[in-house]
């Protein structure tokens, strides 16, 4: 077993608070990447319909030779599948690209306001949450008036929301939303998509500091304010690299220089104007 934390779901799930992300990965190449980070020791893998790289995902894990109920598996539903009928016939051409019976989390990729069908999309997602082919249920991209209007109109709290957070986008409002209502908090470009935030001379000093990276310095804070994070490479030194931040801790002054690096600055799509559907 991994030793990676883990966080519990508001349904009980135990969810690994640092994991393995595939965007931008072609799917011949998840194959080896995702091999890498198993063998490294993740056992939490995040993908989506829209990176097409489920089977090279899925290869990898049908060849790791890990039990089943080690990984935890994350895919999202992409835009043109919302609805309650397509989202049901989406989730089944997933699992089958994975080689999988389930996934351990399913998310709602963007919640495409103007399109508004964010909501009968989330009916079915509580379906296949109740049929077993997820062990939990959440959304991506979502703002707080977004997730209000589900928690309004459903039964079900969603389990997570990933949305963009690093350094220079903190997030603060949707976390403490979170806080308030049981919903886990997970980063996507927990690093801030490399840019110029690994040359920031302030993370340079804390990680001269720990005798670590700025990456590995820029993880530790997520974990240490309770978010999870799924950082991505596709070189094995930095995959390994990624995973190698339970052996020092931050401290408050670290803590505070850090949360002093926020600009609010987006690096993807803001949610509010995100209505895609290609």
């Amino acid at each position: 077993m991994s030793s990676v934390p883990t966080l519990t779901l508001n349904n009980g799930v135990a969810m690994p608070q640092l994991g393995f992300g595939v965007w931008q990965v072609p799917d011949d190449e998840a194959e080896r990447a995702v091999g890498s980070a198993l063998e490294a020791g993740y056992r939490s893998i995040d993908t989506a319909t829209v990176y097409e790289n489920e089977r090279g995902t899925g290869r990898a894990l049908g060849t790791a030779g890990i039990p089943r109920e080690e990984l935890f598996i994350t895919t999202k539903l992409w835009n043109s599948d919302q609805g309650h009928d397509t989202a049901l016939a989406a989730v089944d051409a997933s699992l089958e690209r994975l080689g999988l019976d389930y996934v351990d989390l399913y998310l709602i990729h963007w919640p495409m306001p103007a399109v508004d069908t964010y909501t009968q999309t989330w009916k079915a997602f509580e379906k296949i949450l109740a049929d077993g082919r997820a062990r939990a249920i959440g959304v991506s991209n979502f703002h707080p008036a977004h997730l209000q209007r589900l928690l309004d109109e459903h039964g079900i709290v969603p389990a997570v929301n990933q949305i963009e957070l690093h350094p220079r986008l903190q997030q603060s409002i949707p976390r403490a939303y979170h806080a308030d209502h049981g919903i886990v908090t997970e980063a996507w470009s927990p690093l801030g998509q490399g840019k110029d935030l690994l040359d920031d001379p302030q993370l340079g000093t804390l990680a001269q500091k720990h005798g670590k990276t700025v990456a590995q310095v820029v993880l530790r804070w997520h974990l240490q304010i309770g978010n999870v994070a799924i950082p991505k490479s596709v070189t094995p030194s930095r995959i390994r690299e990624n995973l190698d931040v339970f052996d020092f801790e931050l401290d408050a002054a670290d803590l505070a220089t850090i949360g002093g690096l926020n600009t609010d600055t987006r690096l993807g799509a803001d949610p509010e104007t995100m209505n895609f559907l290609g």
